[in-house]
């Protein structure tokens, strides 16, 4: 196999994988219950439910089947093994969009918005506007794995992915991300390579400067986001740690499905048990995870990113972008995010969705993304 190499690839789980799985569920030891909300964290009562239903009511050959419905693929680039899903549209002149996931998700978020993206007639859409999607997995996440060493973070990743593209065969392409996704969008954005026609991101991570008067630019919609960014500040000590010892946290997290699953659920189901996430979907997720062995790699990209603050620092990206605001989720504001990005060309407010639109408000992204690439495709 050559460097540049092409491998195509198939998810397939063994029944021994899923044995091990369900036995140390049954096997898992429970902490006592200091609180029955979610004050102190994840309430045990919540966790038992969820472990109940992937121990008894849980199919992971449902969701593998589903994945391995699309062309999968693994290459390296920069000695990394990239695993991603390759799906192209069946209309003529489609145009090339990478996807990119973040923590706690993976390529299994973006499901819903496959089928309307490549292929929109089929789905009582303009078929003048197409995607051939390219859906990778962070290094270090999924099966992008393991990782080839350290300084995995946002900009490198977004490096990476310009190679991916160009590699098969793509000289113009748009990118989409939220979460982590939105960091490597970003730093696609000010690296610029050529070929990028614009970025879509979901998050841009700015604050206030200080500088007088920025705040009386600020919108009803995002002045009211501010709740969200106390209660992150407030309740994120997964952010935390991760950014500083995510070696030693890693040890529970690919030895006990319980502990697992009780970090993975902070950003799925909220600080406070607020969002309403499908639980079948988010065990889908978080196997993953597990069948991977990934929940101390991925947490390597919070340190790597914390190490150089890739994804959050004040560069230029001039490149065209287009910002989506999902009431439920970190709310950019504008006037903030133009600081570092002065080439903004969309910008919406969104009437529902959380923090993986893809899933909980994939028409209104999909709408979203079509709109803006049809202005710089």
């Amino acid at each position: 196999m050559t460097d540049t190499a092409i491998t195509p690839f198939r998810i397939a789980i063994t029944d021994a994988q899923i044995a091990d799985l369900k036995e140390r569920l049954t096997m898992a030891r429970w902490p006592g219950s200091i609180a029955e909300d979610w004050s102190h964290g994840q309430p045990v009562a919540f966790v038992r439910e969820l472990a109940d239903q992937w121990l008894h009511h849980f199919d992971w050959r449902i969701h593998e089947a589903r994945l391995n419905a699309y062309p999968q693929f693994t290459t390296v680039i920069d000695g990394q093994t990239i695993h991603f899903l390759h799906v192209k549209s069946p209309e003529m002149n489609a145009f090339p969009l990478i996807l990119t996931h973040g923590w706690p998700s993976s390529v299994a978020e973006f499901l819903d918005v496959i089928g309307p993206l490549t292929d929109p007639r089929r789905h009582g859409l303009d078929p003048s506007l197409a995607f051939d999607l390219v859906i990778p997995s962070l290094p270090g996440y999924g099966w992008s794995t393991p990782l080839s060493g350290p300084g995995w973070e946002a900009s490198r990743v977004a490096a990476a992915w310009d190679t991916l593209m160009k590699r098969l065969g793509y000289q113009r392409y748009g990118a989409q991300g939220g979460d982590g996704g939105a960091l490597v969008g970003r730093e696609l954005g000010i690296l610029a390579p050529e070929g990028l026609a614009g970025t879509h991101l979901q998050q841009i991570f700015a604050f206030p400067s200080g500088a007088p008067g920025e705040m009386e630019k600020v919108t009803p919609f995002e002045m009211a986001g501010f709740a969200n960014l106390e209660k992150f500040q407030k309740y994120s000590g997964y952010a935390d740690i991760q950014s500083k010892r995510p070696a030693t946290m890693g040890y529970g997290l690919v030895d006990s499905p319980v502990a697992l699953l009780a970090w993975n659920a902070e950003l799925f189901f909220g600080f406070e048990g607020d969002q309403d996430y499908d639980r079948d979907r988010y065990l889908a997720q978080l196997s993953i995870y597990w069948f991977t062995a990934t929940g101390s790699s991925a947490a390597e990209f919070y340190f790597e990113n914390a190490r150089t603050g890739a994804g959050y620092r004040e560069l230029p990206n001039t490149v065209p972008t287009a910002v989506a605001v999902f009431p439920d989720d970190f709310r950019s504001v504008r006037a903030f995010a133009e600081r570092s990005t002065p080439n903004i060309v969309q910008w919406t407010e969104m009437p529902r969705g959380g923090h993986f639109a893809a899933t909980d408000a994939p028409e209104l992204l999909v709408e979203d993304m079509r709109r803006f690439f049809a202005q710089v495709r």
